[in-house]
């Protein structure tokens, strides 16, 4: 049967330029952008990658934790949130809500990128 060997979540911005260099100054990624003018990109960390894409000037972006309470509009698994959480708060990440564990057994935390969608990341704890 065949598998999925890989996933790259899609998030629409409104500077494609300003969202990249954001990802890769604060969160760590590398990037590569397409088109010309540039309106799309492919974020890459870890061997996991994240894809960007321009939305028209006058397109009103909503991320998903103002429609609904405390959801993400992206997810990432971690070996070491500490480290990684440290890592963003050096850089000057947009730090949305600090690292805790929560009753479910994750160590997680979120940041915010430049147009406001949540980003988490969490480790499963033993």
């Amino acid at each position: 049967m065949a598998k999925i060997t890989a996933s790259a979540p899609v998030l629409l911005t409104k500077d494609i330029l300003a969202a990249s260099d954001y990802y890769r100054d604060k969160l760590g990624f590398t990037y590569e952008l397409f088109n010309q003018p540039p309106s799309f990109a492919i974020l890459r960390r870890d061997e996991h990658e994240l894809m960007l894409a321009q939305a028209p000037a006058n397109a009103k972006l909503t991320p998903h934790w103002k429609i609904a309470d405390k959801i993400w509009n992206v997810y990432f698994w971690v070996d070491d949130a500490q480290a990684i959480y440290k890592e963003f708060q050096d850089s000057g990440a947009i730090i949305d809500y600090t690292l805790y564990d929560t009753p479910w057994g994750i160590r997680e935390f979120g940041v915010q990128d430049l147009d406001d969608h949540d980003i988490a990341f969490g480790q499963i704890l033993e």
